[in-house]
């Protein structure tokens, strides 16, 4: 049982300090490609460049947390002002010619580096679910909630590089059994370290294949 704990707690402090020298290198890395995606965005439709959404993040039995994530805007204005929340589809009319680009090769989520570096989230873990989805999805997905217990949601991760975007709960329902896998790597620190090394290499695929949706 310290083993365990011992390791865990190991594990959680060098993914925490990964978190950090990462998100500020890449946003460093990143800074001159910033102000051109800005600018794509907002020559080409009205709006904020940056886009807020109120997001679950690190949970226990007790408490759910939310946060405020960022993300470059990758589609209209108040796309949801009539529908209410729902899910993207593909080929959804809501999404701008510019943010289809951001999203297939990931980069409207380069603003999350901030939530990374605020302690809001990882580099890698779960997918950060919608609040206005959550209840929904705990009742109809088994052990749905327990997929982001003491784990702090990511920007990739294994069911994100596994799946990509939900469209339905059916993709959900799928992604809940990655999210589990990668809790459970989280047990032994080469385990963690060899996963987490795989889904940074499939997620600079994703980046430069273009294959996300």
């Amino acid at each position: 049982m310290y083993m365990s704990s011992f390791t865990q707690t190991l594990i959680h402090g060098v993914k925490r300090s990964i978190d950090i020298l990462g998100s500020v290198a890449g946003l460093i890395a990143l800074s001159p490609v910033l102000p051109v995606v800005a600018l794509a965005i907002k020559v080409t439709s009205p709006g904020p460049v940056i886009y807020r959404q109120w997001r679950v993040g690190k949970s226990t039995p007790e408490q759910v947390n939310l946060f405020e994530m960022f993300k470059f805007r990758t589609m209209v204005q108040n796309a949801e002002s009539l529908s209410g929340a729902v899910w993207a589809t593909e080929n959804d009319p809501r999404i701008t010619v510019v943010g289809r680009f951001l999203r297939k090769t990931r980069l409207d989520e380069i603003p999350q580096l901030i939530n990374v570096i605020k302690g809001e989230m990882s580099l890698i873990g779960p997918r950060p679910e919608r609040p206005a989805f959550y209840n929904s999805l705990e009742d109809k997905i088994p052990f749905f909630t327990e997929r982001t217990y003491g784990i702090l949601p990511g920007i990739t991760g294994l069911a994100q590089i596994s799946q990509g975007y939900d469209t339905c709960i059916d993709d959900v329902r799928r992604k809940v059994a990655f999210d589990h896998s990668y809790s459970l790597s989280m047990y032994s620190f080469k385990s963690w370290l060899l996963m987490d090394l795989k889904i940074i290499g499939r997620t600079v695929l994703v980046m430069i294949c273009g294959k996300g949706q």
